[in-house]
């Protein structure tokens, strides 16, 4: 969940690796709506023969979504953060995960490779620098017709929307997360969601980036509106991939 834009914000993201997975267990439905994105993948069977990356694992909240909705898949984790790797790394996992230390983009540099057949990230790109260019990576990672599912922050656009999100920011996440030092931290997390591509520009992004069959899927509950899901394919070239 966090591939992140220079190291001052990765040593924010150390620090909070502490603290961050009882954070998030405080939010409603956090697990089941990774495993519902997760699902909307597509993906068949158990995963039997899958190649699947996690781009952006963070403490492994993503990961054990992929791991429970396809458990026969093998599975690469990757972040930034030294301080969630370790957190994901230290839990139990079963044979088919492997656990990456690199920015979005470095992949290459770390020995990650394609091809994938999906390529799952969970609360990245409002993170990264240049967005487009890391879909770019994305894309040529993936086989042809590989499937990409993002699941993010990304607003439908209305007023209410923002109201709400900075409600439970300001409300709730922020003076927690103060209390266990890492308020700097949420602050920017808050604002990066208020900056961030609406929904409908996300999904638009992913066709100009060279995906198709794009969706832009709302989550449940308090989220409906602030939460997405977006599923798309990696489009086959010109010349004729399969």
């Amino acid at each position: 969940m966090t591939l992140l834009r220079d190291e001052r914000l990765a040593t924010a993201f150390d620090h909070a690796s502490r603290s961050y997975d009882t954070l998030v267990a405080a939010n409603p439905g956090y697990h089941a709506h990774l495993r519902r994105s997760v699902r909307r993948l597509g993906q068949p069977g158990h995963g039997q023969g899958l190649r699947l990356l996690d781009l952006g694992c963070g403490t492994g909240a993503s990961t054990a979504a992929l791991r429970r909705v396809l458990p026969a898949a093998d599975i690469t984790a990757v972040d930034a953060s030294v301080g969630m790797l370790r957190r994901a790394a230290a839990k139990p996992w079963a044979d088919g995960v492997t656990f990456v230390h690199a920015p979005a983009e470095r992949l290459a540099e770390a020995g990650v490779h394609g091809p994938f057949d999906a390529v799952f990230a969970a609360y990245l790109f409002r993170n990264v620098t240049d967005p487009d260019a890391v879909l770019a990576d994305v894309r040529g990672l993936l086989r042809p017709g590989g499937r990409l599912g993002v699941h993010e922050y990304a607003l439908r656009g209305r007023c209410a929307d923002r109201a709400v999100w900075t409600l439970v920011c300001r409300g709730v996440v922020q003076p927690v997360a103060t209390m266990l030092g890492d308020g700097p931290l949420y602050r920017h997390l808050w604002r990066s969601v208020l900056e961030f591509d609406t929904a409908a520009r996300f999904a638009r992004r992913l066709g100009t980036a060279g995906f198709d069959r794009v969706r832009a899927l709302p989550l449940p509950g308090w989220q409906t509106g602030i939460a997405h899901t977006f599923v798309a394919r990696r489009a086959h070239d010109r010349r004729g991939d399969t």
